[in-house]
């Protein structure tokens, strides 16, 4: 079979040839880029994509203090820990949670990994890890500016990043401009909430009802934040308006002499550190009842309706001996 090669047909030939070659070098050039970029390792496998993370706990500290955030806290183990990958992938690397973290967090990443770090880097986290009693990898904890653990979530069991933020949000403290405007606006809405024991005292002679006092220390981030909580519950706000004259107070200080019948409704005692307390009288100087603010909402309306029901038939019982 003889073929014949003319100058068109050459010309042809060879710019097919070069189109092919072309698009060869393209499609090689495109699965190497993009091999490369699944395989890539973040350098140090210091964070997750995206996140400004802090990986030093005092200088996280010192952030949250000067911009009165509370300090997100990653404890993750990044060459070793899988449910630490993952949660890092689903919920830190997602838009949600990096729109969110940026508004209302300070990142702190606690990594202990099997190797890339210093010995004097892994004794300084494990301190850390020590200090906050963490034993499960990955683990994130919600600092105060001052240190204090706010809340803890352990583990990750696979749920969306809008699920896991959520549950974290519920425990978020409210900046102090939002709480004391929050504040106001829950007081003015219902006058059933007084700040001063002599202001639900008064409100008490006249509506018939026990006085029920909710204690804690401006001061004291925790305990703050507890009641804060419980006041806004829905379950014990509805419960104690309905029964109580509700007042959420501080302790006296020993330099505030008009507070003398708030000191004996605690007993003379100073508050704990982080400690909230429920405290029912008549009069605002004789306590019928406590318990602390600490405990899960249900269970304080719990003993509060036990109370009631006591003092119930204690005057039912009084008015049959009459």
């Amino acid at each position: 079979m003889l073929v014949t090669l003319t100058r068109g047909s050459l010309h042809v030939s060879r710019g097919a040839f070069w189109a092919t070659a072309a698009r060869l070098l393209v499609t090689v050039l495109t699965c190497a880029w993009v091999f490369g970029a699944a395989n890539a390792v973040p350098a140090g496998q210091e964070a997750p994509a995206g996140q400004a993370w802090l990986t030093d706990y005092d200088a996280a500290l010192a952030a949250a203090e000067s911009s009165g955030r509370p300090v997100l806290a990653l404890f993750t183990g990044s060459d070793w820990c899988p449910h630490c990958k993952t949660l890092e992938h689903n919920v830190f690397g997602s838009e949600i949670f990096q729109s969110w973290a940026e508004k209302h967090v300070v990142l702190l990443m606690i990594d202990l990994p099997q190797a890339g770090i210093t010995q004097e880097v892994r004794n300084q986290r494990s301190q850390v890890c020590i200090n906050y009693g963490v034993r499960t990898f990955p683990s994130v904890l919600l600092l105060g500016p001052d240190g204090r653990k706010i809340t803890a979530q352990t583990g990750y069991k696979g749920q969306s990043a809008g699920e896991w933020l959520a549950k974290m949000q519920e425990q978020m403290p409210a900046p102090q401009g939002v709480a004391e405007e929050a504040e106001d606006s829950l007081r003015t809405a219902d006058s059933k909430v007084h700040r001063s024991l002599d202001e639900a005292v008064a409100t008490a002679r006249g509506a018939r009802r026990p006085i029920l006092l909710v204690v804690s220390r401006p001061s004291d981030t925790k305990a703050k934040t507890h009641s804060e909580s419980l006041i806004n519950d829905p379950e014990f706000g509805s419960f104690t308006r309905e029964n109580f004259v509700v007042a959420r107070v501080a302790p006296p200080s020993t330099s505030e002499s008009a507070a003398v019948p708030l000191g004996t409704l605690l007993g003379g005692a100073e508050l704990p550190p982080d400690s909230v307390e429920i405290i029912v009288t008549d009069d605002g100087q004789t306590p019928l009842f406590s318990q602390s603010g600490t405990q899960p909402p249900a269970r304080i309306v719990h003993g509060l309706r036990r109370f009631l029901a006591a003092r119930q038939a204690a005057r039912q019982s009084e008015h049959a001996r009459r």
